[in-house]
């Protein structure tokens, strides 16, 4: 059965750093398949944060953290990572890793595909909090 599980997370000071892993389990082939990082603070939408495709070459990023974050996959390790360098208040949110529903680039194959849209993943890491304190 398909788990994707989240680890890292929790409370910085502005300027700081944190990493984010998404681990997956499950019979099938991480390295197939386009994933991301979204983020949701209560009472907005979940919000693409960056994206990888399947064999890591093409990463996408939400403006906002553009020069900040770095999204990267280890195919070996069936693991996503999200490192945060910088981090501002408004970074503060829930952060969920996603997979894309089908294997190949989909929403990864271009900016222009989709990406940053929460319905064009199927599956979804627990969360994990992200507060940044000035």
């Amino acid at each position: 059965q398909l788990q994707l599980r989240q680890s890292g997370g929790g409370s910085v000071q502005v300027g700081g750093s944190l990493r984010l892993s998404c681990a997956s389990t499950g019979w099938y082939y991480f390295g197939g398949y386009c994933m991301a990082w979204f983020r949701q603070v209560p009472g907005k939408e979940r919000e693409g944060v960056a994206a990888i495709s399947s064999g890591g070459g093409k990463t996408y990023y939400t403006d906002s953290v553009k020069g900040r974050f770095t999204i990267s996959r280890d195919n070996a390790k069936d693991t996503l990572y999200l490192q945060m360098n910088s981090l501002k208040p408004e970074d503060t949110a829930m952060y969920f890793c996603a997979r894309a529903p089908t294997s190949g680039d989909g929403p990864c194959y271009s900016s222009a595909s989709g990406w940053s849209r929460r319905t064009e993943f199927a599956f979804w890491g627990q969360g994990t909090q992200v507060t940044v304190s000035s």
